[in-house]
């Protein structure tokens, strides 16, 4: 085998070289690596905040629209008129006011029936029992009506029943009379 003859300059200048490139490289993996990390890591975080700003953009209108709706606080309040009792000659008058309750809701009244048993003369209330035909949603609009009747003192107890293409709802409703 041959001798390579390297004089004191070629080796010096391999060492440099060495020396430049270990350089260059500590260079790159000191300084531009983590700032070539650094930036993909903004361009992602640039990226969500774009898909945020349009996903508002989106959602303004409905943001608005929720807004207009809750100024009007009247739509939201269930009425609450001061109680006063029926006079037992306008007895009838109950029937009918539930009757019409019913119609606006959507309702169909089976059986409206007073027990006789609570309308004894130093009674002041007058229990009613009422067999309901619909659907669900209805009989929330239908509490709300009856809700509204100054005579209503209580809603004893209501029963739910589902059956085949409606519901069947039994309340027992308890009035003021005088």
């Amino acid at each position: 085998m041959k001798k390579i003859n390297i004089n004191i300059h070629q080796k010096n200048s391999i060492l440099y070289s060495v020396i430049y490139g270990g350089i260059i490289l500590i260079i790159i993996l000191v300084g531009i690596l983590p700032y070539s990390f650094k930036v993909s890591n903004q361009e992602k975080t640039n990226e969500k905040l774009r898909m945020q700003i349009n996903e508002q953009k989106e959602l303004a209108p409905v943001l608005a629209t929720l807004a207009v709706n809750t100024e009007n606080k009247n739509a939201l309040v269930l009425p609450h008129p001061p109680k006063a009792a029926l006079p037992r000659l306008e007895v009838k008058k109950i029937q009918n006011d539930f009757q019409n309750a019913a119609q606006k809701s959507g309702l169909k009244i089976v059986s409206f029936t007073p027990d006789i048993n609570t309308s004894a003369s130093p009674s002041t209330s007058f229990a009613h029992h009422i067999v309901l035909k619909g659907e669900l949603s209805d009989l929330r609009k239908m509490l709300i009506a009856i809700g509204a009747l100054p005579y209503l003192e209580k809603i004893e107890e209501i029963h739910i029943q589902q059956n085949t293409g409606s519901m069947d709802f039994t309340m027992k409703v308890w009035t003021a009379i005088q």
